[in-house]
């Protein structure tokens, strides 16, 4: 792999039930090809919860991977970002049990964005169904995912990142 095609980006665990840990670093491992072994703190605000973050260098789309791999863990809320990259827009995946996935393209500011056609269909079906169109762009732009996500990422504040390459 040459450094043009690297990607970089970071796996924030908000809340993770202690017991699966070990379990979500081997998957961790897997997918980047050499072992992980993640800092766990306290997270106050689940009981019995820890959180960590992990920074990646590998292939562009490795964020795709992970977050399909971190979705079969029970009670996981995590966000999984990556860098744009040569030939690659970046992206943010965000997971909460009670919303699933959302995924939004990343400009290289790290802001999120809403592709032209995704804006004009959202608007268009909140109009048919009578819906708040208001409430249809805050669901496209990750506002409830956003809002259930932001008590854990405060309680993570002042964390360590490790930087961990992906070997190919």
């Amino acid at each position: 792999m040459t450094e043009s095609s690297l990607a970089r980006g970071v796996v924030f665990i908000h809340g993770c039930p202690r017991a699966l840990c070990v379990h979500l670093e081997w998957s961790l491992s897997d997918l980047l090809g050499k072992p992980v072994s993640l800092e766990w703190v306290n997270q106050p605000v689940t009981a019995n919860g820890v959180r960590s973050e992990l920074s990646w260098v590998g292939q562009a789309g490795l964020s795709n991977q992970i977050a399909a791999a971190l979705k079969h863990f029970p009670d996981l809320r995590f966000e999984v970002t990556e860098e744009p990259s040569p030939g690659h827009d970046g992206q943010r995946i965000a997971f909460t049990p009670s919303l699933g996935f959302w995924r939004s393209p990343m400009g290289s500011f790290g802001e999120s964005f809403v592709p032209e056609d995704k804006l004009r269909i959202t608007v268009a079906d909140a109009l048919a169904q009578g819906e708040s169109i208001p409430e249809a762009i805050d669901q496209v732009l990750g506002g409830p995912w956003d809002r259930e996500l932001e008590p854990f990422r405060f309680a993570g504040e002042g964390m360590a990142v490790r930087w961990l390459h992906n070997v190919v």
